[in-house]
């Protein structure tokens, strides 16, 4: 079901994860919304910040993405109170930090990871989007990883071109309507 979202990852030789997510949210079988998110968001931050420098086996660590990612159920974000992009850009900062349930300063930072982007994810409110919720985690990810880790991504600025086909979009709420 992924090899078409990883042949664009493993192709890819950009440095900005929103980039990498547009293009595999425009693949024929992406839907408007659903679990396919939690494996594509962590897989975006994977491939970018490996092209940012960040020391990673690419293939492993998409594969462990995959791994992971699909695991969550759609309906997390209203159902348990936690996105599913949110959580896969935990995945991506355990899976780059070799966090383990039993690791400190690696438990810790995917941890942190996983909160800020369920913080700036909440802030806007519901209903779902699972397009914004993946912008808006990367976003958080970008910067967090900066700060932490000290691997610079690279930041785009996003107009969404999926309001048409979200029968439940926000609107001017959303900070990529433009």
């Amino acid at each position: 079901m992924y090899k078409e979202y990883m042949a664009i990852c493993k192709s890819s030789t950009s440095k900005a994860p929103n980039e990498i997510m547009q293009q595999l949210m425009k693949v024929s079988s992406c839907p408007m919304h659903g679990p396919v998110h939690h494996v594509l968001v962590g897989s975006a931050l994977i491939t970018a910040y490996k092209n940012a420098g960040g020391d990673i086996d690419l293939e492993s660590a998409l594969e462990e993405m995959i791994a992971r990612g699909s695991k969550v159920p759609g309906g997390v974000c209203g159902n348990w109170g936690s996105c599913g992009a949110a959580i896969s850009s935990g995945m991506f900062m355990s899976i780059i930090t070799g966090a383990t349930p039993t690791t400190n300063e690696s438990w810790g930072l995917s941890n942190l990871m996983t909160s800020g982007s369920l913080a700036n994810i909440g802030a806007i409110g519901g209903p779902r989007c699972c397009k914004r919720n993946a912008t808006l985690a990367i976003n958080s990810a970008i910067d967090f990883v900066a700060e932490h880790l000290g691997v610079h991504m690279e930041k785009t600025e996003i107009h969404c071109e999926f309001t048409g086909k979200n029968s439940q979009c926000i609107g001017e709420r959303c900070p990529f309507n433009k």
